[in-house]
């Protein structure tokens, strides 16, 4: 229960820096799936998905997030 309240009592380049993560890990879920996509024989069949946008996007705002988060992280 210590990480909850860790969690709890975070403060906002903490939350900023958290969603960004986040973000971030979507943006290689999407990475990994416009790989698996282009991998198949008909890429057609799948449907369609903008997953390259969903990268762009997601890395974009999460690359900002960590950014602006980071040095108010660091002085502490």
């Amino acid at each position: 229960m210590d990480w909850l309240h860790e969690l709890v009592f975070l403060s906002d380049a903490g939350r900023v820096a958290l969603i960004g993560l986040a973000f971030v890990l979507v943006a290689l879920v999407a990475m990994v799936a416009e790989r698996r996509r282009g991998k198949r024989a008909r890429i057609d069949r799948v449907g369609c998905m903008p997953w390259m946008t969903i990268f762009l996007f997601a890395a974009v705002i999460g690359g900002g997030l960590l950014a602006s988060a980071l040095p108010p992280l660091l002085r502490g």
